[in-house]
């Protein structure tokens, strides 16, 4: 898919550097997103970039961040403190924030096991009482909401490492019959909503991966209505899974049934801090790997990080030690990271096969000027207007094809433009 008219003469701006969001969209995805909290939302230099729709076309109430200021939005124990008492005014921020910047918003979410209000977590229940507090609650909620949500995270994390079913309060006294009860209410409740199955560590083929496939069929077996699946991907730098594993799972889930799939909490974390030079090019290749599997199919809509800054990223407070993990540092700079998604994305975008930063250093672009043509090296290269030409340990092509002009963006990332 090529770019618009209105997009190419953005890029074609001296200096001028394409964003997340928009160059996603020219690939032909769905959105570029990223998660948020309600007590990020009075740092104003975040909130500039996070509603910037060219950066970010899509916002999801994230998990609680190094934030001290509870937020968790649209989670069953702030929404529904006390049974049938509800409390909207946080997700409404989120909601309201989404709707203002022509955002879509992702909700989430609706079942699951953590996060919950005593109430329901240490309750004595029935099968008959806890149906119809799960109605309720997803009555409400997604009644609430309806016609905000492109899509919800109905169910969340039900499964164990290994592919078994998490012993939740839900499973303990239902069993599975609780996925068709949540999928069905959510239907009924808001019928143009998507909606999602959501868990970690079902990226790539493996035991968890194949449970998904059977909840799929378990839900379409029940009559339930099923749209996506949601990989959570909070993977680890030099751990990734090759594009291929990635691939692989994404087209289980699309064979099993589903019409679509994203990754919704996307981040890659160092395991240990400082991170290194090294590491960040390493980082670079693995979020580039992930860019790709979403590209290479088709049903797979985007993708959201987990917040879009290394500030108000949740892996620190809960993994100490480690973090790192977004694509833009603390500071709220760009990261190489973002650099060799944006390349992949545009590469994508004018039908090129993207390029990924490699870790090995050998060039410095030490241009401070805005812009420089590129001499040639050999005449047997050409770099694809869009795609990257230099930068910091860039090893391809540094020569534009005709018409286009080697445009430095920072020190890790040149663009023909």
């Amino acid at each position: 898919m090529l770019y618009s008219t209105a997009l190419t003469a953005l890029l074609a701006l001296p200096g001028t550097s394409a964003q997340l969001n928009k160059l996603a969209k020219a690939a032909g995805k769905l959105y570029f997103g990223s998660a948020t909290d309600n007590g990020e939302l009075t740092d104003t230099s975040y909130v500039n970039i996070l509603k910037n729709t060219d950066e970010f076309g899509q916002i999801t109430a994230a998990y609680p961040s190094s934030v001290k200021t509870p937020g968790n939005a649209q989670k069953w124990q702030y929404i529904e403190p006390s049974q049938a008492s509800f409390s909207y005014a946080s997700g409404d921020q989120i909601a309201s924030l989404a709707a203002t910047n022509g955002q879509l918003l992702r909700c989430h979410t609706l079942v699951w096991h953590s996060q919950l209000p005593s109430w329901v977590s240490s309750g004595s229940w029935t099968q008959d009482t806890l149906t119809s507090a799960i109605n309720t609650h997803i009555s409400n909620v997604v009644g609430h909401y309806k016609g905000q949500c492109y899509a919800w995270d109905v169910i969340n994390e039900a499964l164990n490492d290994d592919g078994t079913y998490r012993q939740s309060v839900f499973y303990t006294v239902l069993g599975d019959s609780y996925f068709a009860l949540a999928f069905k209410a959510a239907a009924a409740a808001d019928p143009a909503a998507k909606l999602y199955y959501n868990d970690y560590n079902i990226e790539s083929t493996g035991a968890k991966q194949a449970s998904v496939v059977k909840i799929i069929s378990l839900l379409k077996g029940a009559g339930a209505k099923i749209d996506g699946v949601g990989m959570q991907a909070h993977l680890i730098v030099g751990s990734t899974p090759s594009q291929s594993s990635l691939q692989s799972a994404i087209a289980s889930y699309v064979t099993a049934g589903v019409t679509e799939v994203a990754y919704t909490e996307l981040d890659i974390r160092f395991a240990s801090l400082p991170s290194t030079q090294s590491g960040l090019q390493q980082q670079a290749t693995d979020y580039t790997a992930v860019t790709k599997a979403c590209l290479a199919e088709k049903a797979c809509v985007g993708i959201t990080i987990w917040d879009y800054t290394d500030k108000y990223s949740w892996i620190p407070n809960t993994f100490p030690g480690q973090g790192d993990a977004l694509l833009y540092d603390s500071q709220l700079s760009k990261k190489p990271a973002w650099t060799a998604v944006s390349s992949v994305l545009a590469a994508a975008a004018t039908g090129g096969s993207g390029t990924t930063t490699s870790a090995t250093t050998t060039t410095l672009v030490t241009s401070t000027t805005t812009s420089s043509t590129a001499g040639p090296t050999t005449t047997a290269c050409a770099v694809a207007k869009w795609a990257q030409c230099g930068g910091r340990t860039w090893t391809g092509c540094t020569v534009c094809a005709a018409g286009s002009t080697c445009t430095v963006s920072n020190d890790y990332y040149s663009q023909c433009l």
